[in-house]
């Protein structure tokens, strides 16, 4: 439950996140944007595509959310340290600040151009990314961690044997 709880969220938060960008500051449309995310796998024609290439772009962005969410969670559920941590003072938010540029750094220098064998572009909106990548992808992934971690604790599990 804590993976589905992680993943939808991340893919609201970043979906809504990346919609208001595109639109507001990008002079995009809804369907432009989901058409890009899929014309990375896709190649170009996605742009082409109509209202499928939309919803693949869409399926394939709640899929890298879920990837995200169950690679943090995977990971903090059986670090202690990374438990504990979530749980200190503004903990969730420092994990975030690390959590979230990885991810864009990974996707941005890897993932992507992997597929499209294209090396990023560090403009204006490469850096927009990597610093919203905290609050609007790692921040509900670590508050979703830190409630499972809080669960942990209090129900005995968390306990030194």
């Amino acid at each position: 439950m804590t993976l589905v709880r992680a993943g939808m969220l991340t893919a609201a938060s970043d979906c809504v996140f990346a919609t208001g960008l595109a639109i507001l500051f990008f002079n995009s449309t809804f369907m432009r944007l989901w058409q890009g995310v899929a014309a990375v796998p896709l190649g170009p024609e996605a742009l082409d595509g109509g209202v499928w290439t939309m919803l693949f772009g869409l399926g394939l962005h709640v899929c890298v959310a879920f990837w995200w969410s169950g690679v943090f969670l995977f990971g903090a559920m059986r670090l202690e340290v990374v438990r504990r941590f979530l749980l200190s003072r503004h903990g969730m938010l420092k994990v975030a600040a690390l959590y979230g540029p990885l991810i864009w750094l990974v996707m941005s220098l890897l993932v992507i151009p992997l597929f499209t064998k294209r090396p990023p572009s560090f403009a204006l909106r490469w850096w927009v990314q990597f610093i919203c990548h905290v609050p609007f992808v790692a921040l509900p992934i670590t508050w979703t961690a830190r409630n499972a971690a809080a669960r942990w604790y209090s129900s005995g599990s968390g306990k030194a044997h």
